[in-house]
């Protein structure tokens, strides 16, 4: 599975993005969106993913965070799908529970080509910083139907907005880790029809 990158250059009325993805890399990431706490879980993402990330965004922030959040997705989502080729090789699956102090969030993820998202958050403060917390899903809903990844993610436990909502990205992130590892056993397309 070698050379497992992409970049994507994506530019709206709203947005001017640039992003880079290597999925075989160390967690490495560089990140400038303008929203301190969004950078702040695309940063857990890259690193708990070991994906190597770097992401400039330049939105109308003046407006709201909203066309920033949902079009990183985009741009990652398609970035994700670019990178992970035909998926020969792959895992495929992927699932973890990650805690975060009192916060514990479930994420199962299968990059099947069907992208989709089912989520479930209960965070009861609206704001963490100048970062909206509704804007979660709307981030993973952009990620999945680009990437292809059809994900459940589930709060189990939590009371504090920060601790769900890095939880969430965490868990994530380990999912994909497993979703996008390579398993020496698979041969071709993890898949019975053969092609995903």
């Amino acid at each position: 599975m070698p050379g497992r990158t992409a970049a994507i250059e994506r530019n709206t009325k709203e947005t001017s993005i640039v992003l880079q993805i290597d999925l075989d890399g160390t967690g490495e990431c560089t990140v400038d969106t303008g929203i301190g706490f969004f950078d702040h879980m695309l940063t857990h993402l890259a690193k708990h993913s070991l994906c190597n990330l770097s992401v400039k965004c330049k939105g109308d922030l003046e407006v709201d965070a909203h066309h920033t959040v949902e079009d990183v997705g985009i741009a990652l989502g398609q970035a994700i799908a670019e990178a992970v080729g035909d998926k020969s090789g792959m895992c495929r699956y992927g699932f973890s529970i990650v805690p975060m102090d009192e916060a514990l969030v479930l994420a199962s993820i299968d990059i099947s080509g069907r992208g989709s998202l089912h989520m479930k958050l209960n965070t009861r403060k609206e704001m963490v910083g100048a970062f909206d917390t509704e804007l979660t899903p709307e981030f993973f809903r952009a990620v999945c139907h680009n990437a292809g990844i059809n994900a459940h993610i589930r709060q189990l436990e939590g009371r504090n907005a920060h601790h769900i909502v890095e939880a969430a990205f965490k868990s994530f992130a380990r999912a994909l880790r497993e979703a996008i590892s390579a398993d020496s056993r698979v041969s071709g397309i993890p898949s019975t029809k053969g092609v995903l």
